[in-house]
């Protein structure tokens, strides 16, 4: 795949991937971004990866057949995404700011993300998932769940069930224990200022204690750092963060929640191990993951 050369005026355009399995799911998280980016000029890269170690259709059987020609399917998957793009264009033409590039790979799903990434200069990712219905797995399925915590981009991870809406209120779950880089915050700054959203910074605690030292600068620091735009903090005292999370999006109409990878104690509770089948945020609201 040649890599592009984009002219000086194509230099302030965002560029987005979204990975792609042709499954109406996927298509949700394309219909997303358009919406999401339609006030911003993008170069959208839809990406679909064959794994030579997948099960793979062929006919009507599907098959794990090792004589299978990978470059036979990679031109059928770029013709899919040439229908996809064709798609794109019936139900939004009038995005003339975006444009559209199909990029067909045979890799390991990981690799190939990471490939993008730094090849294309990718700004953010943006990908679909369903899930998953066994409180025990990925709340947000394995793929989402791999790329998140894999691959070092930004990435809006949109849910099965979420439909798009100009994200006015923004949740930002931290228990101030990391300090945040201002490059890792500009995603959240970018929303803010083109959707001229709130920020509604909150702390989740089981016992109403004092932020430490160290916290508390770096409360003090995001405080600041928003100083500009509409931001609250909001201290909450409950046992379980995702009850609280919950609760928080239903009482705020919360249309997108940002949280760090990095920050593991909220990170693998609040997307990953949900303890109550009441809890529906993930299969609703998308997420934005910084790195």
């Amino acid at each position: 795949m040649p890599v592009i050369l984009f002219s000086r005026r194509q230099r302030g355009m965002k560029n987005i991937l979204i990975p792609t399995d042709f499954s109406e799911n996927s298509w949700n998280a394309i219909e997303y971004a358009l919406h999401f980016f339609s006030k911003s000029p993008c170069n959208f890269y839809l990406l679909h990866v064959t794994a030579k170690n997948m099960l793979v259709e062929v006919g009507v059987d599907d098959i794990r057949n090792p004589n299978v020609d990978f470059e036979t399917l990679t031109i059928s998957s770029r013709n899919l995404l040439q229908d996809i793009i064709k798609r794109i264009h019936e139900k939004f033409p009038k995005s003339s700011q975006h444009r559209f590039f199909a990029v067909s790979d045979s890799n390991y799903m990981i690799n190939s993300i990471r490939e993008q990434v730094i090849q294309k200069k990718i700004n953010l990712i943006v990908m679909g998932t369903k899930g998953s219905t066994d409180l025990n797995k990925f709340a947000i399925g394995n793929n989402a769940g791999n790329v998140i915590t894999k691959v070092k981009c930004a990435t809006i991870v949109v849910p099965e069930n979420a439909k798009y809406k100009e994200p006015k209120e923004i949740a930002f779950p931290t228990d101030f224990s990391i300090f945040y880089r201002p490059e890792t915050l500009q995603p959240i700054l970018d929303i803010v200022e083109t959707n001229k959203a709130s920020i509604n910074v909150m702390h989740v605690n089981r016992f109403e204690m004092e932020l430490n030292e160290d916290q508390q600068k770096n409360k003090d620091y995001l405080d600041d750092y928003f100083g500009n735009y509409s931001h609250s903090f909001h201290f909450i005292t409950n046992n379980y963060i995702e009850d609280a999370i919950q609760q928080f999006v239903d009482d705020k109409n919360i249309h997108l929640i940002t949280m760090l990878a990095k920050n593991l104690n909220y990170f693998q509770k609040i997307l990953f191990h949900p303890t109550s089948k009441e809890i529906s945020y993930y299969k609703n609201v998308p997420f934005l993951v910084l790195h």
